[in-house]
């Protein structure tokens, strides 16, 4: 059950900062960090490479943005907090560090910001944590609990990455990477799956796994845990039996299960919901594909184990129609579809492009972007593996974020492999290439889907004369 009122102060680890300036603060989670910072009246600046939609709507709220990283950009703040996304070479790091100003990492400092709410749910997994999360705050932003929420997303019914509540519950997700999720506390932890990823930081799954149970570990008698039964690292998790388990799956007995699942013409899927061997109502999703079954499983666990009525969960969770870049329409090209979705690991591009052949008519054609060089080449196996239902895919450059290009690993290779496992496959360097080439060949009932964590979105709005 929630407990606690409404929120009657708001500090950051018991000191008395007044101006937060943040390194990075165009990122999706930093910027909606910056925005409940900048709602409790703190003063807040921030620095990014360049102008976004993101930074825009942070100055229009009232904070100070820098583009560009100069040491002059963080004079006067009191505290600094920097994204993983950063090089420690950046240049207002290092002015921070030598200038003792108080600095910390954007994960820490999220744990920080939870330590106000007396009840706080994170949610955690390899994969579907923006699509759970975003869905949990369809099921609760309108009730009582009037929760403060961050997503690693924009959710239209939000207007954007965050809402601030005014009741004693945070609503977030929780990032395993460089085990970023040791250092939250929830009240209410959901594990929706653990899967091979992040290996620049993690030696294997085994490493992983290994820090979900330390994530475990945080909670206390009184937390709940939720976790995936389906899913075989999950499973085979040590957990620490004194706080409140819970379970959520569709082919092994659990406390919530999905039962005769099926999809409307539209690709919406619909379940018979279990709760502990009682058939207990009909569940109807207004989004594509069989991973967000157990994605509802979890949400609709977590707002029941709190208390959040029956009815209300399966009212509110039809009303979620998606979060941007996920499996999102972007519209229509000559009769084909234009869609684009975030998926940038092979487990999500499988998952994904089996919801799209399900309902595509024509050719489906995938436009895929590497998203670090790292990831491509340590499960480049298994992304070669995993277009096999695309009938024509296109490989772009990779996208570097936060990593050097040491020669190693190139998208050609990619390609290559994917055509050994008879994939229809090209490479192409320039976005406009990309965009001319679908435009000579798509055809009526086709799907076009941009695939990755990077930029590619930019392919589909330049086919549809878009700005972005």
């Amino acid at each position: 059950m929630f407990t606690g009122g409404c929120m009657k102060f708001f500090k950051i680890d018991s000191h008395d900062y007044k101006h937060v300036h943040f390194i990075g603060i165009g990122g999706i989670s930093m910027s909606g960090l910056a925005k409940i910072l900048l709602s409790y009246g703190y003063e807040v600046s921030g620095s990014d490479a360049k102008e976004s939609p993101i930074t825009k709507k942070l100055e229009a709220l009232g904070a100070k943005i820098f583009y560009g990283h100069k040491k002059e950009n963080i004079e006067g703040a009191d505290l600094v907090v920097y994204t993983d996304a950063i090089s420690l070479d950046n240049e207002e790091l290092l002015y921070a560090i030598k200038s003792k100003v108080d600095l910390v990492d954007r994960a820490s400092f999220l744990g920080l910001i939870m330590k106000n709410y007396k009840s706080s749910i994170a949610v955690s997994g390899t994969h579907g944590k923006t699509s759970t999360t975003s869905m949990l705050a369809e099921i609760i932003k309108d009730l009582d609990v009037d929760p403060t929420i961050l997503l690693g997303g924009e959710l239209d019914d939000i207007h954007g990455n965050a809402k601030i509540g005014k009741m004693d519950l945070f609503l977030t997700e929780a990032c395993e990477y460089k085990a970023n999720v040791l250092k939250y506390f929830p009240t209410t932890a959901i594990i929706l799956n653990i899967d091979e990823d992040h290996l620049d930081y993690f030696d294997n799954i085994d490493h992983i796994v290994k820090t979900f149970e330390g994530y475990v570990k945080n909670l206390s008698d009184a937390d709940n845990l939720i976790i995936n039964v389906d899913d075989p690292y999950a499973r085979q998790m040590e957990y620490i039996k004194t706080c409140n388990l819970f379970t959520f799956g569709i082919h092994t007995q659990a406390d919530f299960m999905a039962k005769d699942i099926r999809l409307d013409e539209a690709g919406h899927p619909s379940y018979e919901l279990y709760i502990r061997g009682k058939n207990v109502a009909r569940v109807e999703l207004s989004v594509l594909g069989k991973h967000n079954v157990y994605n509802s499983l979890a949400a609709i666990a977590a707002a029941y184990v709190n208390g959040i009525d029956l009815d209300t969960i399966i009212t509110n969770i039809k009303k979620y129609k998606g979060v941007h870049r996920r499996l999102e329409k972007v519209g229509s090209y000559n009769g084909a579809l234009v869609m684009d979705d975030y998926a940038h690991h092979p487990t999500e591009i499988k998952s994904s492009l089996k919801t799209l052949k399900d309902f595509c008519k024509g050719k489906l054609y995938c436009v895929f972007q590497p998203h670090t060089f790292t990831r491509t080449k340590m499960l480049l196996e298994s992304f070669c593996e995993s277009f096999s239902l695309a009938d024509v895919i296109i490989i772009a450059d990779i996208y570097a974020a936060r990593e050097k290009d040491y020669g190693d690993i190139h998208s050609k290779t990619l390609v290559a492999g994917i055509s050994q496992k008879g994939g229809n496959a090209f490479y192409m360097e320039r976005f406009e290439d990309i965009v001319r080439f679908l435009k000579n060949n798509l055809q009526a009932d086709d799907l076009v889907c941009t695939v990755g964590a990077g930029d590619v979105y930019k392919i589909g709005l330049m086919l549809l004369d878009k700005k972005f």
